[in-house]
């Protein structure tokens, strides 16, 4: 009798160079029209992670970016509006290796135009600014702007309670203030807890998008994040799903995969270990089998008057109404991040009318 063993291919997983090609493919011709705006968004972020990251890009790689590129400036002349997508991608393209010095004539009548001074954010100008200077278009930015942004950072109490806006915009500022990692960004320590609020706040929610950038920001701050985190954030990166197909669905978990990736490539590790075609597709994280944000925020609202600001004063009692597998993932954040009890104490909103 014949034994007939059935060997399955190996799936290919891309390296660093080939995912990034392949990502770069997908973005710019498979997922939308160059008329979105969300095209827009998708390559902008995409662009940004490659460049910060030091990617090693194939310089054929940047080739499906030629037409924008080419465009660029008559683009900018009939939407203003999105200048700061605009220049991002304009620069990062020049800063991967794409030949040009389109980006810094775009800087310059971005200057000229004052093109920053519509922005009624103080976000949103710290980001304009930032990209003027990549070019010398702009100098550093006015230290009131600064000390506003610094201030909102040092808030903890604002990142102890559900605020995902908040969030990103607490990571964004770390991001411009360090230029991406390229410089100390000076938190205080009321800003480092700051972070540690959040990131407690996006473990419990499961949010691995959010926790990621999180992490990113203590990196760049020189702060080590809690390994209960980074550990959990590996797992995830690990287990999103990468779909191809002309028909896929794009309203999808695409930038939660691009910024567990950044995350990756930040603490040294390779990025984008997917099978990664140069074609349509779909990026999906693994199903949250639990909510404990949720969960928890239902308990505390159940104890009513009864609520607590000490955690090791309520651990039980709260413990009783969760779930097996929340009350889990609740004591060992409670057991492994060094400023659960303070942050605790602004979650737990006790004695508040």
């Amino acid at each position: 009798m014949t034994n007939v063993i059935a060997l399955s291919p190996k799936t290919r997983i891309a390296t660093p160079e080939t995912g990034a090609a392949a990502l770069l493919s997908c973005f710019a011709t498979c997922r939308r029209r160059e008329d979105d705006v969300f095209w827009l968004k998708e390559n902008a972020e995409l662009l940004n992670i490659l460049e910060c990251t030091g990617a090693d890009v194939p310089g054929t790689a940047l080739d499906v970016l030629d037409g924008f590129y080419d465009t660029v400036e008559d683009r900018m002349a009939f939407f203003p509006q999105y200048y700061r997508f605009l220049l991002s991608m304009t620069l990062d393209l020049e800063d991967l290796g794409m030949p040009g010095d389109t980006g810094a004539r775009l800087a310059q009548q971005v200057a000229r135009q004052g093109l920053a001074e519509q922005e009624l954010s103080d976000l949103q100008r710290m980001e304009a600014i930032r990209l003027l200077a990549r070019r010398g278009a702009a100098g550093p930015a006015e230290p009131d702007l600064v000390e506003r942004l610094r201030r909102f950072c040092a808030r903890s109490a604002t990142f102890a309670l559900p605020n995902k806006k908040a969030a990103y915009e607490l990571t964004h500022i770390v991001f411009y203030l360090s230029e991406y990692g390229r410089r100390d960004p000076g938190l205080d320590r009321d800003a480092i807890t700051s972070l540690h609020f959040a990131g407690n706040l996006a473990f419990l929610e499961q949010n691995s998008d959010l926790l990621a950038e999180i992490c990113i920001a203590l990196h760049h701050a020189g702060e080590t994040a809690p390994a209960l985190w980074t550990g959990w954030l590996e797992r995830e990166t690990h287990l999103f799903e990468v779909e191809g197909g002309d028909d896929v669905a794009i309203a999808d978990d695409y930038h939660d995969f691009l910024v567990c990736n950044w995350h990756a490539a930040t603490i040294g590790n390779a990025p984008f270990r997917k099978p990664l075609v140069a074609s349509r597709m779909r990026f999906s994280r693994a199903d949250r089998q639990v909510a404990p944000l949720r969960e928890l925020s239902e308990a505390l609202f159940a104890e009513g008057s009864e609520r607590r600001p000490d955690w090791e004063a309520t651990r039980a009692r709260l413990g009783a109404r969760l779930s097996p597998l929340t009350r889990d993932i609740v004591d060992a954040l409670a057991d492994q991040s060094a400023h659960f009890d303070a942050f605790f104490q602004g979650f737990a909103r006790a004695g508040r009318p």
